[in-house]
This record gives structure tokens, C-alpha cells and sequence, in this order.
């Protein structure tokens, strides 16, 4: 491994992405400022500014164009990828959560949080008109918690959202009046969900110490890797049968925990065995987002410690296969 360590956010990190090509990273945190950095050598690029809360989300049109970030200062903005200029600004009651462009990157999905008296939202923004073109109110029952993380579906016809009590829904934006699909894969929050290179599987990370393998069309689990401490992110290699979680212990212990015991690297299962067979170390506190490169030979984590580390792998990792 030959790692690149990133510092340009005060705060923890809260979500990292590449974009299509690989050659731009993009990192969310919970200070005010998301950032874009050359993935190659770690160069800062710069920073979108003009948000007054944490950063949660944050994603890359697939032209590289445009970024969108959803933040807890109740907006989800629109940006410039070059200039850094802010170019449509959506409000809204509470923290956005989780924000997503569109495979054809013609419109923007962001959920909001349920607090006080407000119900959570989840909206569907046409970036031509800048109109909101779907939107649903959870009523106010427990019959689904707050959405934390979010994907769209194939052909841009369904939304798929990992909620707040561990579950995994499925919306048809033909039909948005309720999930067309649901499984609840999970006992607790799902934290992060994302997709395998040709999106026919989700990976799923949860505080319940487990990620899970599910069918993108079913929601059916297939597989389980199972951890000692909460899993925060999970992705999958786009050129290796590998999965590689990341998470620790919870960061209000981790003033009282030690590196080792906090479990805080990033851990290789094999997806297929379900089995752990390598782990890198690097972060001092939980790790809350993880990618891997596009062209699968490198991967990177977003720390609690407000570090991103950009890993290379080595030939042995290329060479390596998995002996069961």
C-alpha cells in the first residue's frame, strides 16, 4: 500500500466520492466547505463555498460538471465543478441528508430529516426548470424512519432508500404514493449504501456491525460480513471479487478507545466467502466513507480525524487470489 493522506477539512468526514473518470475525488465534512481534489497526486483544487452547517452529501454529475451537496443548514445547493460558483439553491425545513444526481444527470434526488414537527421529505429536482417533479411526505407514522442514504435506480425510473430502523426501500416514481418494494435487511440505521461496477448489487453498511449483499432488483440479501463495531461505509471493487468496510467503534467513545480496540481500519471480505482476509490501519478515530477508484487499483477513506487517505495498491494485490 502506498497512501496519500488528505487534511483540508477542520471537521470529520462525512462522505467521499470520485467522480466518473477517477481523476477528481470529492469529499463532504461537517465544517462548511466541501472540497475537490486531484486524485492522482492529492492536490487540492478547491472549495465550494456558501453553506452554514455540515456538509453530509455530497455527488458528481457524470460529466463532471456539476456537483450537487445536501447540508444541514436546510439546503441542497447546486455548484459549478469548475469555477465553484453556486448555480440553483433548494430550501428546506430541516438538514438535508443524502443527495444524488440522476444516471442521465437531468435531475437531483435529496431526502431531508424528520425533527420537531417536521416529517421527512424526499424531493426529485428537474435541473432544467429547477421545479421539484416528485416529492413524498412520510405521514407521521413509524411506518418507515428517515431515510439516511439514497440511489437511484436503473434508467432513472425508481429510488432506492436505506432508512433510519434498518430498512432498504424501493419507490417507483411512476407510481410515488408508497415503496413499491421493501426488505429490512438490517436491525439497526443503515449508513451508507452503494453499487457493484454494473449496478445489479447493492452493498449495504449499518450500525448494526454487519454489512449485507442485496440483489438491486429484489432487495434480497445474499450475502452477510459481519464486524465487531458499527460499519459506517462498505464498497465493492470493480475489478476484484472484494468488498472493504469501514468503521469502528462510535466516535463519542473514541477519546477512551485505542486504535486497536476502536477497530478503526479499513477491512478487506471476500464477497463471495463472506471471509476477512486483510485490513489497513491509517485512521486515528472511526472511518465514515469509503470509494473505490473507478479503474479499481487504488481505494480511499474519509476518518472521523477529518483526514482522507487515498490508498494504492501494490502488485501483490493483483497477483493475490483468495484460497478458501
Amino acid at each position: 500500500m502506498k497512501p496519500i493522506s488528505l487534511h483540508g477539512h477542520e471537521r470529520a468526514i462525512t462522505k467521499i466520492r470520485y467522480n466518473r473518470d477517477g481523476d477528481l475525488l470529492f469529499s463532504s465534512a461537517k465544517d462548511h466547505s466541501p472540497n475537490v481534489w486531484f486524485s492522482l497526486n492529492g492536490e487540492r483544487l478547491g472549495s465550494f463555498e456558501g453553506h452554514g452547517g455540515a456538509v453530509w452529501d455530497i455527488d458528481c454529475k457524470w460529466d463532471s460538471t456539476n456537483v450537487v451537496t445536501a447540508a444541514a443548514d436546510n439546503s441542497c445547493r447546486l455548484w459549478d465543478c469548475e469555477t465553484g460558483k453556486e448555480l440553483l439553491k433548494w430550501e428546506t425545513k430541516t438538514a438535508v441528508r443524502s443527495c444524488n444526481f440522476s444516471y442521465s444527470g437531468k435531475q437531483v434526488f435529496y431526502t431531508t430529516d424528520q425533527a420537531m414537527k417536521y416529517h421527512y421529505e424526499m424531493n426529485v429536482v428537474d435541473l432544467n426548470s429547477g421545479n421539484v417533479v416528485f416529492n413524498f411526505v412520510n405521514p407521521g407514522d413509524k411506518s418507515s424512519e428517515k431515510p439516511t442514504c439514497s440511489l437511484w435506480g436503473p434508467l432513472d425510473e425508481t429510488l432506492i432508500t436505506g432508512h433510519d430502523d434498518g430498512r432498504v426501500m424501493k419507490w417507483d416514481l411512476r407510481n410515488p404514493s408508497e415503496a413499491a418494494n421493501w426488505e429490512e435487511p438490517h436491525k439497526q440505521t443503515v449508513n451508507d449504501m452503494q453499487y457493484n461496477i454494473d449496478q445489479t448489487m447493492i452493498i449495504t453498511a449499518s450500525k448494526d456491525c454487519s454489512a449485507k449483499l442485496l440483489d438491486a432488483e429484489s432487495l434480497e440479501v445474499k450475502k452477510v460480513y459481519k464486524t465487531g463495531r458499527p460499519v459506517n461505509s462498505a464498497a465493492i471493487s470493480p475489478i476484484k471479487e472484494h468488498v472493504v468496510l469501514g468503521g469502528g467503534q462510535e466516535a463519542m467513545s473514541v477519546t477512551t478507545t485505542d486504535a486497536r480496540h476502536g477497530q478503526f481500519q479499513a477491512r478487506f471480505f471476500h464477497l463471495i466467502f463472506e471471509e476477512e482476509f486483510a485490513g489497513v490501519k491509517g485512521h486515528f478515530g472511526p472511518i465514515n466513507s469509503m470509494a473505490f477508484h473507478p479503474d479499481g487499483k487504488s481505494f480511499s477513506t474519509g476518518g472521523e480525524d477529518g483526514f482522507i487517505r487515498i490508498q494504492s495498491f501494490d502488485q501483490d494485490y493483483y497477483e493475490f487470489s483468495f484460497d478458501c
